[in-house]
């Protein structure tokens, strides 16, 4: 799978191969929704009457996620050049085809496979749920063995630009700098970790063009996150007016966008994918555990849109870095926890 190219956006040769996979080794009734993410029905075995569940991994991998040439070293599967290894989430579709092959007693189960995970959600927000009977699943996209990912954030985006005057840099008293506005307004805020549920963070700025001019424009990604929706758009709006006020201070001005990613959500305790995970989990060897997340996966997406959805693990390790690597024991320990999960759900 991790051979197989499929960067953010990219994913279409990849999707088309594993439609191909899971046609002729799972007998998958497959169909692609109008963005491209593939949903696949397998038939029941041995529990034709038990509701349907469903199980979802991404098809995107981050960069640099070209050319992979994974390689085994005692155990442990890496990748060869300077790439990623792309176990994010290429291992968590493998334990899914796995599991669902091997599993001995299985509800009717639908393999979803999402695109552009790693750059906005995107697949889980488009994805077409009218071609869905299943009300319940998870999303095999984690780390962790032992735990159930319950939920996370809402998730705010700032795209700003900040607008000066261009100078030459002998006569800076004609100009007004993009960069000393935007370095003035970054202080302005809290940045980090506000809180236990709160963080905020500038990732990028790029402005300038010269050496000896004052820069005209800068450009300003930033963004926070929060369990709790009022406080994430409380600290989005101070982060908004700061970079406004900035501005004006200066003579400047600032455009920013601001936008919601996605909003909090948290599946129960008591919901019944948590009890199933916890478990087989449980059955698997380990002592479960449940925890929510500051990041964010199409399981948060999922239960927005009404689908009772966890979030399980794949035992990767060191994802979105050219240290990324992947027990083949763990991964086989995941394998076995989703088939415990498929034949638990059989009979649920």
């Amino acid at each position: 799978m991790v051979q197989i190219d499929s960067e953010s956006g990219q994913e279409a040769t990849f999707i088309d191969a594993m439609k191909r996979l899971l046609e002729i080794d799972l007998s998958a009734v497959c169909r692609l929704d109008a963005h491209g993410n593939l949903i696949a029905k397998v038939a029941a075995k041995g529990a034709e009457q038990a509701a349907p569940i469903f199980l979802a991994a991404h098809a995107d991998t981050v960069k640099p996620g070209i050319g992979i040439e994974p390689i085994l070293e005692d155990g442990v599967i890496r990748s060869r050049g300077e790439t990623i290894l792309g176990a994010d989430d290429k291992a968590g579709l493998a334990a899914i085809v796995e599991a669902v092959a091997t599993a001995k007693r299985r509800p009717r189960v639908e393999i979803v496979l999402t695109r552009e995970e790693e750059v906005g959600l995107i697949g889980a927000k488009k994805l077409d749920l009218s071609l869905l009977d299943a009300r319940r699943g998870f999303v095999i996209d984690s780390e962790a063995l032992d735990e159930v990912i319950l939920g996370g954030p809402t998730h705010a985006s700032l795209d700003v630009e900040i607008i000066g005057k261009a100078a030459h840099a002998a006569d800076p008293e004609q100009g007004i700098s993009a960069i000393r506005i935007a370095a003035d307004a970054i202080t302005r805020f809290r940045e980090g970790k506000l809180d236990d549920e709160t963080v905020a963070n500038v990732g990028t700025i790029q402005g300038g063009m010269i050496r000896n001019g004052v820069p005209e424009r800068v450009r300003i990604e930033a963004e926070c996150r929060s369990f709790d929706d009022d406080k994430c758009v409380r600290q989005a709006t101070s982060m908004r007016e700061a970079f406004e006020k900035a501005a004006s201070d200066a003579g400047g001005r600032a455009q920013v966008e601001v936008r919601i990613e996605y909003r909090a959500s948290k599946t129960a305790e008591d919901a019944s994918v948590v009890r199933l995970a916890k478990e087989a989990i449980a059955a698997a060897g380990f002592e479960p555990r449940t925890r929510a997340i500051l990041g964010g996966t199409d399981a948060l997406i999922l239960s927005g849109r009404g689908l009772e959805t966890a979030v399980l693990g794949a035992g990767g390790q060191a994802a979105h870095s050219t240290d990324e690597r992947l027990r083949i024991a763990d991964l086989e320990k995941a394998t076995e926890i989703l088939r415990r999960v498929l034949e638990l759900a059989a009979g649920d």
